[in-house]
């Protein structure tokens, strides 16, 4: 397996480019089987978890092809109804594909998914959208089995707000025949966006940005050639890279709105940042302040930056508490932060994060995608050498972040396994 070596203490300068956003791509390319063609994406970039969903779409009978940022997928053939273990065990993002199938084909038989080990993330709101759709769900063997003879119009309110749920079901609603309404759906700029491409699709869809939905049911729709999003979560991952080590940098190929939630912390800290159209420069406080956070859907502070801000605070001068209502198992950071040094203990499912003079380097192990960008984080911060093993995991949803953070002069390489 490939690790991190990083020589922290080392000032960043200098703008990095933000990539693609995964968590907006990943369901907008299976919403490409619901039109028969070619449909190409731009600003797409070379992830793991890319082209993971990639070899499902092959599997699926999809022709799928990927070039300098550019990916094509097409589904002229894709008829095939099954997505195997052996693919969805490797990501959860692989049940995007239920609602897709079942509008297209009128069955589906998908594996339950896999991905970070975060704590449980079941499905049953998935089922249950499908359900209210007109279909027959049926647990086999490990297998979701899923079967109708055309999907209808519902009225579907959600117990509680699902990004994945609310993508599933507006890609199955596209092709049901009537109208669907559906209540309590996420609002994040990923839905938006995937919303944004169902419309050039064809689709009829009102109420975007909103927690209701009403959608039309269309006879068919399209293939499309449209730009992906840029990512919220990476564009805060190195405005948080800027914090830490005390540098001033800009990130550019940003939407500023999409990250107010965690512009409004650092504010917080003392960081002062400057914000252009698609651009945001961050300074450094001499002294960073603690912040509370408390992870809610969006637009309140993402789940998905919760273990990179936790790095920021083992800096700060003072006590910070930090708790997930989305995923409250998601703490698995604090044992290999605390080996670099930091002061956090855990309350239930709070941390409590007591802020130190430095960080030390130490070899640390990366437990899921976003503990070990937390872990870079911190590593570019730390005095001395930091080693960061299971590297694969920040793979799956950073492009390149090394070669991003050498070009802002930081001191990491990435070491073959």
């Amino acid at each position: 397996m490939d690790k991190f070596v990083i020589n922290g203490g080392k000032k960043l300068t200098g703008d990095v480019k933000i990539s693609g956003a995964k968590n907006a791509i990943l369901p907008i390319m299976t919403a490409a089987l619901l039109a028969k063609g070619k449909s190409i994406f731009h600003n797409v970039p070379h992830l793991n978890d890319i082209k993971m969903m990639a070899h499902v779409l092959r599997v699926l009978g999809a022709r799928v092809e990927y070039e300098n940022e550019t990916l094509s997928i097409d589904t002229t053939y894709a008829d095939y109804y099954e997505a195997p273990y052996e693919l969805v065990s490797k990501m959860r993002a692989s049940i995007y594909v239920l609602g897709p199938l079942l509008a297209r084909c009128g069955k589906a038989r998908v594996s339950f998914p896999g991905g970070c080990a975060i704590g449980t993330r079941p499905v049953d709101l998935h089922l249950k959208v499908m359900e209210a759709l007109g279909a027959k769900i049926e647990i086999e063997h490990g297998y979701i089995n899923a079967t109708c003879e055309n999907l209808k119009g519902a009225k579907i309110r959600f117990e509680k707000v699902s990004v994945g749920a609310t993508a599933n079901a507006i890609m199955a609603a596209v092709l049901a025949s009537g109208i669907t309404n559906l209540y309590n759906v996420a609002k994040e700029p990923e839905i938006g966006s995937l919303i944004d491409c169902l419309i050039l699709m064809g689709a009829k869809i009102k109420g975007k940005d909103t927690s209701h939905l009403k959608i039309t049911g269309v006879k068919e729709l399209q293939p499309i050639e449209t730009e992906m999003m840029p990512d919220r979560i990476e564009a805060g991952t190195f405005l948080i890279a800027g914090a830490i080590t005390g540098s001033r940098i800009s990130i550019s190929n940003c939407v500023p709105e999409h990250i107010q939630s965690l512009s409004d912390r650092l504010i917080q800290t003392g960081c002062k940042l400057n914000i252009g159209k698609r651009k945001v420069e961050i300074i450094p406080p001499s002294k960073i302040l603690p912040v509370n956070i408390v992870t809610y859907p969006y637009p309140d502070f993402p789940t998905d930056l919760q273990a990179q801000f936790m790095a920021l605070m083992t800096l700060s001068e003072g006590e910070s508490r930090i708790e997930d209502t989305i995923f409250p198992d998601r703490l698995m950071h604090v044992a290999e932060l605390n080996r670099l040094d930091a002061d956090i203990s855990l309350e239930k499912h709070v941390a409590v994060v007591s802020g130190v003079n430095s960080l030390s380097g130490a070899m640390v192990m990366a437990t899921d995608l976003r503990a070990s960008a937390a872990l870079v984080l911190a590593g570019l911060a730390a005095e001395g050498e930091t080693t960061i093993s299971r590297i694969y995991h920040i793979d799956r949803g950073y492009d390149k972040i090394e070669v991003k953070l050498q070009k802002l002069g930081a001191d990491i390489v990435r070491i073959k396994g």
